[in-house]
């Protein structure tokens, strides 16, 4: 590599992330023959986020403190070269430059040992890293800063890595005996904390963790109970009160927790209070099961309980259950608020993967905002129908006694939402609804309070947009019942008006239940927390009930029978089977839940005759029906609104056969057979010369490094 002597041939570097490492950026070799470092030239109001970056190394997490600095006045010098520092800091390793291991000193220069407590990642851990770099600010160009690396590698003067998962023999005091916690194996722990587990179980399962790097022994048993005890500890005297004003309390959580924040904004007389939360993990989660897949939202939660209602981002796992992978707090809906987080949470997943983008977005409210969603997601807009329908059935059970007329109102409300694609008028139905049902007063009260000013705008957009299915609708609801559970089962007193309090219960308990479901199902361990996560929704607990189980009255199809497989002698009444307003007798349904019974009947009812088809797939033809009755006849629109209605149908029906095949080798065997273009593939009919041989023999070994490369990703 040619060596660069003046500064000016070096370009300023300014990465796109938020924040980089020294892999972000290009080195030059800076200096003379005889003495020569890699440089690099960055902005100088991005050094902090540098030196974030070079602390975020997975192979060597560390922190960097100050070992030496020095800071001159502006025009204090009145010759200076290219290289002339306004300010020079010397950053060090914190697990250097000293050694306190076997062998290991002080500095020659210092005659007492720094007290190295919070300086590294395990304290009193100095192991001789010889890592270190120099950040100059230049006199001559304050606005940029001159990075030196005088070693980059994280080794001792023996040239061993000597601390990180890639340490073998962890230089240090009993470092040999210490065992190495990684990120999974304490989020693992502190997941079970929160969740109550005992703490003997809790240390089994540390340990076990532990011994995929070390062998166990006394020693590091001794270690990770000492480890687990007072992690416990911490984590009971933990409180959500940083500040006794909410306010301030925020603030203090949102400068110490950087990463996890998308966006904020501090109420004002013109701006709203809006929080956005992602952890890194919720991040990843994003990426991986929301691209080119569904998100679905759970809006206005709590909106009449909490100081700022909360809305949850949802993605659906790898088995279909909603995985919360952001949530956002403000009380403003308004059309610019919403662009606000939606573009930050957007800026926040290209930042990492740039190509990343949804195909579909499923809100439960009439009154979202969808234009910010067509215009920053640029997907289409699906709606939900969990919310209403949760709504009505609690409502009736609360408001009405007897069960006749709770299945009758029930269903006569499901006929009003039917009735958007038979042309009905809704005025009429809603008069004969209030006549028919006028002894009920305490619901039809709170019907005509809360529902008729806008059951127009409600059944407007259910006949406008896609409606989702009820497998979607109920995982949306069981994280709905999740959430309730986790958040209102506390007994502090004022704590609902508390903002921080409820960002400390969704980064704490909410988090580390799902982190834990989604470790025990992706690496079969947990069996009970992966047994409860899987039936967790209604939908996967209704695929586990026989059809021998469900019996249809076929004469008029008024109701269903399922009987129960605890007990053989309790038998489940489904009134209106097929519709998705069923009404089943279970306590699950009683308090307004999708329940298990009522979607094992609607699946028998698919299959069926004479039962209506579910209102999702009704939406579904309503569109295809619509795009085939635009085009003028024997157009040309009409030829290409065909082919789009094929090109859709033909997705559909890839999708519907790889959901259903029992063998993925068999479908991909079926597929067409593409073939792609292979670089330095030579041209048909080209003369290979003599030159063209050399070329590619110097090219031969980069081509083999990218194939090692491209198998060590597929391994990672």
């Amino acid at each position: 590599m040619d060596i660069v002597e003046s500064i000016h041939d070096l370009p300023v570097q300014d990465p796109p992330v938020e924040e980089f490492s020294s892999a972000d950026l290009t080195w030059t070799k800076f200096g003379t023959y005889e003495n020569h470092d890699d440089a690099a030239l960055i902005p100088y109001d991005r050094v902090d986020e540098f030196i974030i970056g070079e602390c975020s190394n997975l192979e060597y997490p560390t922190q960097f403190h100050i070992e030496r600095g020095r800071k001159r006045k502006k025009g204090s010098l009145r010759e200076y070269s290219d290289d002339e520092f306004l300010e020079y800091k010397l950053y060090w390793c914190s697990f250097g430059p000293e050694n306190y291991g076997e062998g290991g000193g002080t500095l020659p220069s210092r005659k007492y040992r720094l007290n190295t407590r919070n300086r590294a990642a395990r304290p009193q851990s100095m192991r001789g890293c010889t890592c270190n770099f120099v950040v100059k600010r230049l006199y001559a160009r304050p606005s940029l800063a001159l990075l030196i690396y005088h070693q980059r590698r994280h080794v001792n003067k023996s040239g061993f890595v000597c601390h990180g998962p890639l340490d073998g023999d962890a230089i240090g005091p009993a470092a040999k005996t210490v065992p190495y916690i990684c990120n999974e194996i304490q989020q693992q722990t502190m997941s079970m904390i929160y969740l109550g587990v005992p703490e003997e179980n809790i240390l089994e399962k540390h340990i076990e963790g532990i011994e995929r790097y070390c062998p166990s022994n006394a020693k590091v048993n001794s270690l990770a109970s000492q480890y687990v005890h007072k992690l416990g500890m911490i984590i009971q005297r933990s409180t959500h009160e940083l500040d006794l004003d909410d306010q301030a309390s925020i603030r203090m959580w949102v400068e110490r927790n950087r990463k996890s924040i998308f966006i904020h904004q501090d109420a004002s007389e013109t701006d709203p209070f809006i929080l956005g939360i992602q952890t890194e993990w919720q991040l990843q989660q994003l990426l991986r099961f929301g691209h080119r897949s569904l998100i679905a939202v759970d809006s206005t939660f709590g909106i009449k309980r909490l100081k700022y209602p909360l809305c949850t981002l949802l993605v659906f796992d790898s088995r279909q259950h909603a995985l919360p992978v952001a949530w956002i707090i403000t009380r403003s809906f308004s059309k610019p608020d919403v662009s606000k987080w939606m573009t930050a949470l957007l800026g926040r997943a290209h930042s990492v993967e740039p190509g990343w983008k949804a195909s579909g977005f499923l809100i439960d409210d009439a009154a979202a905002e969808t234009d910010p969603i067509r215009d920053i997601f640029g997907c289409p807009v699906l709606f939900s129908l969990w919310r209403v329908r949760r709504s009505w059935l609690r409502n009736i059970v609360k408001k009405c006694n007897n069960i006749e007329v709770q299945r009758e109102l029930f269903k006569r409300l499901g006929n009003i939402v039917h009735g958007i694609w038979g042309g009905s008028d809704t005025a009429v139905a809603l008069e004969q609804l209030t006549q028919d049902f006028v002894d009920q007063t305490a619901f039809m009260e709170y019907f005509k309070s809360y529902w008729v000013p806008k059951i127009e705008m409600w059944l407007s957009t259910m006949r406008t947009l896609p409606l989702a299915s009820q497998e979607a609708s109920g995982a949306i609801e069981a994280y709905h019942v999740k959430l309730k559970v986790k958040l209102f089962d506390d007994s502090h007193l004022g704590a609902l008006q508390r903002v921080d309090w409820l960002v400390h219960k969704l980064t704490t308990e909410l988090h580390s239940a799902y982190w834990l479901d989604r470790y025990a199902d992706e690496c079969d361990s947990f069996q009970n927390v992966k047994e409860e996560y899987i039936a967790s929704t209604s939908w996967h607990r209704a695929l586990q009930i026989p059809d021998s189980a469900v019996t249809l009255d076929d004469k008029n199809r008024l109701f269903a029978k399922v009987s129960s497989q605890k007990d053989s002698s309790i038998v489940h009444m489904v009134w209106n089977p097929g519709s998705e307003f069923s009404f089943c007798d279970c306590m699950w349904s009683m308090q307004g839940n999708i329940c298990k019974h009522v979607i094992k009947v609607n699946m028998i009812c698919e299959s069926h005759k004479g039962y209506q088809p579910s209102m999702s797939f009704q939406s579904f033809k309503e569109l295809l029906v619509s795009i085939s009755k635009k085009p003028m006849e024997d157009s040309i629109s009409q030829d290409l609104s065909m082919a789009w209605t094929m090109q859709m149908l033909e997705q559909v029906r890839n999708l519907v056969e790889v959901t259903r095949a029992e063998d993925i080798g068999a479908v991909v065997n079926n597929l067409p057979l593409h073939w792609a273009a292979r670089k330095g593939r030579t041209g048909v009919g080209k003369p290979s010369t003599s030159l063209a041989l050399r070329s590619g023999k110097r090219t031969a070994p980069s081509r083999q490094k990218t194939r090692k490369r491209r198998r060590l990703s597929r391994l990672t």
